[in-house]
């Protein structure tokens, strides 16, 4: 008698800057998710895809759900996470241990009924001893009724086969969706577009405005070289130098390291053009909205 293949998919959901795109990252094995301590670094729905001998988990990777809407992008960002918890098998809510906060329980009462919940309680390694974690994991209990509790590192790995268990039990029982050997449904273009935003969170810190985006302008493939030119969309005229730095070595920084990263991902040389363009109100435009992928 064959062994019981399960499949399915599990949206990652969580507050704003919980380490969602951590998470997924160290289940996967390879980043697929761009990361920051800023919050809203991701923006877009991404998958990530785990396969076992006996399952296949699905993950979505969503924008972190707030309370106040803002901006059109930051509805379309809302709207893009509460699609994801509804078309999906298991929802994986993180929650950062010893601090369940109003942004928390706000996710909470937006989660679907029907829809088995798991919630992962992370940064146990900041936690000093179980005894400390035991009452949180009774207040999570009380808060919500969820399928498990696990406590999990991202950052070194600790449980996270037991919260890959946890999940692939209350998948249904199905075939692959995915080939073995793929880890995302995201084409190359939108990761190259993803890992040089991140490096204009990271390397700019505090002093980049939340209105900047990533346009692929042009992405060709010559055997194993790839050839991309990508422009930084900023709201304003002031935060253009901002970006580009003085004598455009900030620019120069920022277009570096996504190179390497991508050529690390895809395996092969890049060479990467960046410039910077004012774009007035991009984030409440429909039009360049849509053109970067948030439908």
């Amino acid at each position: 008698m064959a062994a019981m293949h399960r499949a399915g998919t599990i949206a990652i959901v969580g507050r704003p800057n919980v380490g969602k795109s951590t998470l997924l990252n160290r289940l996967v094995g390879q980043k697929v998710s761009i990361t920051s301590r800023r919050p809203q670094t991701t923006r877009h729905r991404v998958l990530g895809i785990v396969t076992r001998p006996d399952a296949q988990l699905v993950f979505v990777d969503t924008p972190g759900l707030q309370a106040h809407h803002g901006s059109e992008l930051n509805r379309r960002m809302n709207r893009a996470a509460a699609q994801a918890m509804a078309e999906v098998d298991v929802v994986l809510v993180l929650i950062e241990a010893l601090h369940l906060g109003k942004q928390d329980r706000h996710v909470l009462q937006l989660l679907p009924a029907g829809v088995p919940a798991v919630a992962a309680i992370s940064k146990i390694d900041l936690v000093k001893t179980r005894d400390a974690l035991l009452p949180f994991l009774a207040s999570l209990s009380a808060a919500f009724p969820f399928a498990g509790l696990v406590p999990v590192s991202a950052k070194t790995g600790r449980q996270t086969d037991e919260l890959l268990d946890a999940l692939a039990a209350l998948l249904p029982e199905a075939p692959p969706l995915y080939g073995a050997d793929e880890i995302t449904d995201r084409s190359e273009r939108f990761l190259a577009a993803e890992l040089l935003r991140e490096k204009l969170f990271r390397l700019l810190g505090e002093e980049l405005p939340y209105a900047a985006a990533v346009e692929i302008e042009r992405f060709e493939v010559d055997g194993r070289l790839r050839r991309i030119a990508a422009t930084v969309l900023v709201d304003r005229p002031g935060h253009k130098p901002i970006v580009i730095g003085k004598g455009g070595e900030k620019l120069k920084a920022i277009a570096t390291q996504a190179r390497t990263d991508m050529e690390k991902l895809f395996g092969g040389k890049v060479f990467l053009e960046v410039w910077v363009k004012v774009k007035k109100g991009w984030m409440d435009d429909p039009a360049v909205l849509a053109r970067l992928g948030y439908d």
